[in-house]
């Protein structure tokens, strides 16, 4: 069974295999139709596939870039209006003091028959009532319910020839003398909802330091892709030119045909590398275009950075003081000194609810009588007048609910606080750790720039040697490679360090006072308990 199959797999693959192919001189292979099956090197090179068709080019600085993104990025437009939202919230809660309108009309017919047994007839009573009642009602911070009203009426009866009209003026005041009485407790919810506010202004400051910080290292990531590229495109040069020098030499008898091999691996080396450094510029690029562009015109805009990571411009500050700033200006920890203050608000409201309600009411009103409204107002019949005062308790027994939620208040409390002190210590821990890699990377920078002029000078060594016919094609292959390497190195360095700079500024929540950006929330929050 196994021998017929492998015949029909053989016969089967035959024909493919037969198809003629040959390759021209560039490496690249067609079929017998013209059909190009690959690109050659240098082709595949030419082509840039990552290169993409420009509808423009655009130079950009890193000031530029950071405005553009303060104007156009969309998360932070759509940041922004969550301060807009707690703010209606802190005006709700204002609108619990607001005067309060109310009117009342009503209309009623009362129709009652009466049976007179005596006479044997029925009595027929018909009466109509209007009343119309309109008054302002308040509520005050200090626990004070307060109500102004009018109202009038108008009364006819089938048995009464003239209506009779009645209106009364009235106030009516309700005073919580324990739960709801003072004042702080009854400010609570309008103080949490201000305090919403501010936290939001911080939420959005550390939004907007985290932008720029992005903002800002995508900028570097694409100018180390720029200068990677360029520095691939030199290499490219130099590995090429020393392949035709190498082959000069071979062809001369100089040289051995094997030392060509070495030399054409590092072309080929070198153009993988410029391939992937194009790509990685590609990728940059839109990865920097993501965060400035608001409708996405970028897109297929190529972007040329104008900015250098001068290093001469950035010095580092003892680690001390990024830590004493970063405890006084981090968004984070602002913010969550804010959310203690809530909470501790939130602990004085429940406690007022520990209280029993007791309230005291008063009413006072005059009311006036005659034959038609206006009357009633000048032609009073007697001093009529209605008084009522009193009290009103309200105890829940055992208050099991109130107890509950004040605990639970407390509790909060105190969880807010630990987690207070554990982001404070995470906020040093950030400020170190990143003041750690920038003094770190800023040492480095200077011996990798001596390794620079070291291996600089050992490529000349070994071409030097190459050329009185000392020394190998693959000696100068490895210095060319050890060069590169060392280029590159001292480039990422130098970008990594102006990007730690970014990052440790962002860490001690200083970054927009040093980029000159006015937001809310620069100012130290101090808890009040």
């Amino acid at each position: 069974m196994r021998k017929p199959l492998l015949t029909f797999l053989v016969a089967l693959a035959l024909p493919v295999a037969a198809q003629p192919t040959s390759a021209d001189d560039t490496g690249a292979y067609s079929d017998r139709d013209g059909l190009r099956l690959s690109l050659s090197a240098d082709e595949l090179l030419d082509n840039r596939p990552f290169e993409r068709e420009t509808v423009g080019e655009e130079t950009l600085s890193l000031e530029e870039a950071v405005a553009r993104a303060l104007e156009n990025n969309r998360g932070l437009r759509a940041e922004r209006l969550q301060t807009a939202i707690q703010g209606t919230f802190e005006a709700q809660e204002r609108a619990v003091f607001d005067p309060e309108l109310f009117a009342e009309i009503e209309l009623s017919r009362d129709e009652s028959v009466r049976q007179l047994e005596e006479v044997g007839e029925t009595d027929a009573v018909v009466t109509t009532r209007r009343f119309g009642e309109a008054g302002l009602t308040q509520s005050l911070p200090t626990g004070t319910d307060l109500t102004v009203s009018v109202r009038s009426s108008r009364s006819s009866s089938s048995r009464v020839e003239a209506p009779q009209f009645t209106t009364r003026a009235g106030v009516s005041l309700t005073q919580a003398l324990l739960r709801g009485g003072r004042i702080e407790s009854n400010l609570v919810s309008l103080r949490q909802a201000t305090l919403d506010v501010e936290a939001s202004e911080y939420e959005v400051r550390a939004f907007v330091e985290q932008l720029i910080t992005d903002v800002e290292g995508r900028y570097w990531d694409l100018v180390l892709a720029e200068e990677q590229q360029a520095i691939f495109e030199e290499a490219l040069a130099v590995a090429r030119q020393q392949l035709d020098e190498t082959e000069r030499r071979i062809s001369a008898g100089d040289r051995p045909e094997t030392e060509a091999v070495s030399a054409r691996a590092e072309v080929a080396l070198r153009r993988q590398g410029l391939i992937d450094a194009r790509a990685e510029r590609a990728r940059a690029q839109d990865r920097l275009a993501r965060l400035l562009q608001g409708e996405g015109g970028l897109w297929d805009t190529r972007l040329e950075p104008s900015s250098e990571p001068g290093l001469e411009r950035y010095t580092l500050e003892p680690m001390d003081t990024y830590v004493a700033l970063a405890r006084d200006h981090r968004a984070d920890l602002n913010e969550t000194r804010l959310r203690v203050q809530r909470n501790q608000l939130e602990v004085v409201r429940t406690r007022n609810g520990l209280l029993p309600r007791l309230d005291f009411f008063v009413t006072l009103g005059q009311s006036g009588y005659a034959d038609s409204f206006s009357r009633t107002w000048r032609d009073r019949q007697g001093d009529g007048y209605d008084l009522a005062a009193g009290l009103r308790f309200e105890m829940p027994i055992g208050n099991r609910a109130a107890e509950a939620e004040h605990t639970r208040a407390r509790l909060t409390r105190q969880q807010i606080q630990e987690t207070l002190a554990n982001l404070e210590q995470l906020a040093i821990e950030d400020v170190r750790g990143r003041w750690f890699d920038a003094a770190r990377v800023r040492e480095q920078i200077q011996a990798q720039e001596e390794t620079v002029e070291l291996q600089e000078e050992l490529l000349r060594v070994e071409q030097t040697r190459f050329r009185v016919g000392a020394g190998t094609a693959l000696a100068v292959a490895q210095a060319q490679r050890d060069l590169l390497e060392s280029r590159l190195n001292l480039t990422e360095t130098v970008v990594r360090f102006r990007q730690l700079t970014t990052e440790l500024l962002n860490a001690s929540g200083t970054l927009l006072l040093h980029r000159g950006i006015d937001a809310p929330g620069a100012d130290r929050v101090d808890i009040r308990l």
